[in-house]
């Protein structure tokens, strides 16, 4: 018997896991907890005719062979385990000391445990029911706090998207997900509010509250969320006496309190921001009272060391500031500031700070025609700050001198290395307002490049943003293009406010219809059934082409993000223009063009991406821009190429940092960054840059690009195929030109490793053994022995005809011609004699017809025989043989 475990207390995540290995093995048997949460025991007895499990009184008498224990390391026994059962721990949970070393283990840090088993359903495309589908999503909604806990990962996401897919219902998410309390539970509930007290530590408010809770047998989780929504302390320790011991739970609001590490003091664990532990009765007094405060100092103890830091001026710095002294000329520093998009630069003189001059008093300045020096211009004063300086000190600064940028000092040089501006702490509190800059209008490029339907969609949502006080904006890629003219003809629309409402206003105004994601603010206004009605609206002659207009567009609020974790997808809040533009990769794609009202047309430019274009460089943003998403590594590769820029030593810097982190991104984001990659015009120099820059050795030590194949990719991806190589255009669910591509590039390895690197993409099963299978047949053609064409076809017939004609590239002329052969005639020569045929001459069916068949084939493609006549020869020949 094989059976699935998790913990006692299960919640969600727990019971989705369990279901979650079932659907990956029917054969195990997920086996309920004695005791399981409140809101999942009500999920459970609400559609448990649904679900596989089976409660431990109704096991079968058996011996327990394999046992798959889900979302923890801790294992309860069982009648039937034996020491011969096998346990393997699925977890993302740290491993725990002490962990046996004869069980095996699955241990990733993502989010929820569930996430792991649906991943697999991913990738086998399981077909789920809603219910299957929705408590799968329970799971990982409950552990990662529906998406938006530090430790939630991309992966995580990933998950929680195809199970939408599958039909998760979020109705039945949202009631289950945060019930409400029970009697019992407000009873306890109460208890806590009066034993409660709040402590401040190195500036967070930690709240404490305990209460015994004994005459209760539901789980106090619950309890602890409705208290953390009440009072809304940085974190929360919560004591409840049980009848098992006493139950700590734990909740974190900031990224300086690690709850998990506190947990740790006590044997438990979880999150950074949710954990707990049970503390047994015999490790505490005997008195509640003083059981409690023992825990509760010992917690205390240990919080100056477990809280982290605040956020520190070195932390969000710029480095390197330019500087002016006070003999600029007026003139000299607008140029700087128009050229660099800069809102205010240090003044020095000598090694001291005299002052800031701001673009607001130079763009005063400029409008009276006044000639002045920076010295009679800035504003005077030795205003500075030290690396360590903390974020609250810096903000009060600011207020109190009114300096938006201010320098940051070497405490021991006293030298100017780095400065701060208010944008770098708005990044930081994600939110602020816009700060206007120099402007560039585009307008007439814009329509230069544009089809006039498009042209007039973009007025008619300029037009409609203006008259409802909202700003919108094309961004990133789009502008790029234009100024580089070569234009795309796609767009989405960046709103700075709420991007659904102009939604609804189109639609309203002009029909079609919208569908929206109120959680990251976007909507799609679906134009394609009222393109001609679109057309007489924004065209006064009626005469542009419908078909010029998209299907649909996207139009997404202006937003922030920060990243929680290496490789983690970006978590999103609502901020301005500029905080969006900062959270993009490369400052080249930092460009906005403005639509509404006046403004029409205007180039927004707050992060140097215009001036890095004119330069011809790509440049990440920030320092930690890789470590957030290490794929941006492949994306600065791509553009360097596509543009001919380079990509300037500072990113390349961070780029030779992050590598290590390379390891972590999954095969299946790996695939999608070189499917970009071979859809570009120039991927065979994208892959030797990738190569020289030690990226593939990266994802894998062992991978590797070579010159040799530059020609062979450019000739898969881009020249004619010759007619008698009729080409499916998908091959094992891949584009033809892509299929082949991974081909050449796996071929080209000189290496008995491949095995791994096909495993490092993560390659459905079919690809890998193609990919595996056309690699041994390379190698035997590549041995300079005369072979039969027989021989060759039998080699050929046992991989897909586009594996073959990536195989002949590295083939020499000789077996090209073979390969040639094979496809235009080989492949299609049959014997004319059939496994009816050979029934009918007596012959008892089995593996016999096979090899004759396959003896008259070679026979005919090696020109043995050459008519009906010769066939039937050597088929006598062939029966007497294998009668006698």
């Amino acid at each position: 018997m094989q059976i699935i475990l998790t913990h006692d207390q299960a919640d969600f995540d727990a019971i989705s896991s369990m279901l979650g290995a079932y659907l990956q093995d029917d054969h195990h048997i997920p086996v309920l907890p004695r005791k399981i949460n409140r809101n999942v025991q009500s999920f459970l007895e609400l559609y448990g005719s649904e679900l596989p499990f089976q409660k431990r009184n109704a096991l079968p008498k058996e011996n327990i062979d394999r046992i798959i224990l889900v979302d923890t390391q801790a294992l309860i026994t069982l009648k039937g385990q034996t020491k011969q059962t096998k346990v393997h721990v699925v977890d993302h949970h740290a491993v725990k000391d002490g962990f046996p070393e004869h069980w095996t283990k699955t241990i990733e840090s993502i989010g929820a445990c569930t996430t792991l088993f649906v991943e697999h359903l991913m990738e086998h495309r399981t077909t789920l029911s809603v219910i299957h589908a929705t408590l799968l999503m329970l799971g990982i909604y409950e552990d990662t706090g529906s998406l938006s806990y530090i430790s939630t990962s991309p992966r995580d996401i990933k998950a929680a998207a195809y199970l939408l897919e599958m039909g998760a219902n979020l109705r039945i998410i949202n009631k289950f997900l945060n019930p409400p309390l029970s009697t019992d539970q407000y009873r306890v509930y109460h208890r806590m509010l009066e034993q409660q007290e709040l402590i401040t530590i190195k500036g967070q408010l930690v709240l404490f509250a305990y209460a015994n809770a004994e005459d209760m047998i539901e789980e106090i989780s619950s309890i602890a969320h409705k208290i953390r929504d009440q009072i809304e302390p940085d974190a929360l320790f919560m004591i409840a006496k049980t009848t098992e011991g006493f139950r700590l739970v734990a909740r974190s609001r900031t990224e300086r309190i690690n709850v998990n590490k506190v947990a740790n003091l006590f044997g438990g664990g979880g999150h950074d921001r949710a954990a707990g532990a049970l503390i047994d009765h015999s490790q505490v007094d005997n008195n509640e009272l003083i059981a409690f405060h023992a825990i509760k100092e010992t917690i205390l103890d240990a919080l100056p060391e477990i809280i982290l830091p605040p956020v520190s001026v070195g932390q969000i710095m710029s480095r390197d500031p330019m500087l002016i002294t006070p003999e600029t000329p007026l003139q000299s520093a607008a140029t700087l500031m128009q050229r660099f998009g800069y809102e205010g630069y240090p003044v020095i003189s000598g090694n001291k700070i005299a002052g800031l001059l701001t673009r607001r008093a130079v763009d005063r300045a400029l409008m009276h025609g006044i000639e002045i020096s920076t010295g009679s211009l800035m504003e005077a004063g030795e205003v500075f700050v030290y690396k360590n300086t903390p974020l609250e000190d810096l903000q009060r600064l600011m207020s109190e001198s009114g300096w938006g940028q201010i320098p940051v000092i070497d405490q021991n040089t006293q030298k100017v290395i780095g400065i701060v501006t208010r944008t770098d702490v708005l990044s930081v509190l994600a939110s602020g307002n816009t700060i206007q800059n120099d402007q560039r209008n585009l307008s007439e490029l814009l329509e230069k490049a544009l089809p006039p339907t498009k042209v007039g969609l973009l007025k008619i949502i300029a037009q409609t943003a203006y008259q409802n006080k909202i700003a919108a904006y094309i961004v990133g890629g789009f502008v790029r293009d234009l100024l580089l003219d070569r234009p795309s003809l796609d767009f989405d629309i960046v709103v700075e406010g709420d991007a659904i409402n102009l939604a609804r206003l189109l639609s309203s105004q002009y029909g079609g219809k919208i569908k929206t994601h109120a959680r990251f603010g976007t909507a799609k206004w679906e134009i394609e059934k009222i393109k001609p009605q679109l057309v007489e609206s924004i065209l006064v002659n009626n005469s542009g082409d419908p078909h010029n207009l998209p299907d649909s567009l996207d139009l997404i609020t202006a937003r922030t993000e920060f990243y929680t974790h290496p490789t983690a997808l970006p978590t999103v809040e609502r901020g301005s223009i500029k905080l969006d533009l900062h959270r993009r990769d490369f400052s080249i794609n930092t460009l906005a063009l403005r639509l509404d009202g006046r403004h029409y047309g205007e180039l927004y430019d707050y992060w140097g991406g215009l001036n890095d274009l004119q330069q011809k460089r790509v440049r990440v943003l920030h320092s930690l821009s890789f470590v957030d998403d290490p794929t941006r590594m492949l994306r600065a590769i791509r553009f360097e190429q596509r543009f001919d820029f380079h990509i300037e030593d500072r990113t390349l810097e961070l780029m030779n940092e992050a590598l290590p982190i390379l390891k972590q991104i999954s095969g299946q984001r790996l695939r999608h960054e070189f499917d970009l990659i071979f859809s570009e015009q120039q991927p065979q120099k994208m892959m030797q840059r990738l190569d020289e820059l030690k990226l593939l050795s990266a994802i894998h030590r062992d991978l590797q690009w070579t010159g040799n194949l530059n020609e062979k990719l450019r000739h898969i991806l881009f020249e004619d195929i010759d007619a008698k190589w009729p080409l499916e255009p998908i091959l094992d669910g891949l584009p033809i030109r892509h299929s082949m591509a991974y081909l050449i590039w796996f071929l080209g390895q000189n290496t008995v490793k491949l095995q791994q690197i096909i495993s490092r993409f993560r390659f459905p099963n079919q690809n890998g053994k193609t990919f595996m299978t056309t690699y041994r047949h390379m190698k035997i053609l590549l041995e300079p022995t005369t072979m039969q064409p027989s021989t060759i076809t039998s080699l050929c017939d046992q991989i897909p005809l586009p594996a073959v004609y990536a195989m002949r590239l590295f083939l020499s002329d000789e077996r090209q011609a073979s390969l040639d052969q094979y496809a235009s005639t080989w492949r299609h020569i049959k014997p004319g004699i059939d496994g009816h045929g050979l029934r009918e001459r007596g012959i008892s069916p089995g593996p016999i017809y096979k090899e004759i068949l396959s003896q008259l084939k070679a026979a005919w493609i090696d020109g043995y025989i050459k008519s009906s006549a010769d066939e039937a020869r050597l088929l006598n020949e062939l029966i007497n043989q294998n009668i006698a």
